[in-house]
């Protein structure tokens, strides 16, 4: 049951869901009180995996959500006129060079020229 997507959840959900119902009509059938159903494993492992499936799903509607946010938040990112994303090209220059590198630039022509 590891399954992301959400129509294998909703499957999952409804196997049980039709477990529970058959097992619930089997011990009504043998006539058990409503006390002893509830301490039936069977139905309690049952109530667990609806439960887990039911989680999933939320998780699963949360990360759709969220998708769905981001799209829709760089849709509006990229309508803003402004600066383009891209590397470089070739009508830009070259970014000045740091201190650092000017100043081993000047050493090494120093020692050229010696």
């Amino acid at each position: 049951m590891r399954s992301k997507s959400r129509e294998t959840r909703e499957a999952q959900k409804a196997y049980w869901e039709n477990r529970l119902s058959r097992r619930l009509s089997e011990l009504s059938q043998k006539g058990l009180s409503p006390s002893e159903v509830a301490k039936d494993p069977a139905l309690k492992k049952i109530r667990a995996e609806i439960r887990k499936a039911g989680s999933r799903l939320r998780a699963i509607a949360a990360r759709e959500q969220k998708v769905a946010e981001m799209a829709e938040a760089k849709a509006r990112k990229e309508a803003l006129p402004g600066k383009k994303k891209g590397g470089k090209g070739k009508g830009e220059k070259a970014p000045e060079m740091s201190k650092r590198q000017q100043k081993k630039l000047k050493k090494r022509d120093q020692k050229g020229a010696k």
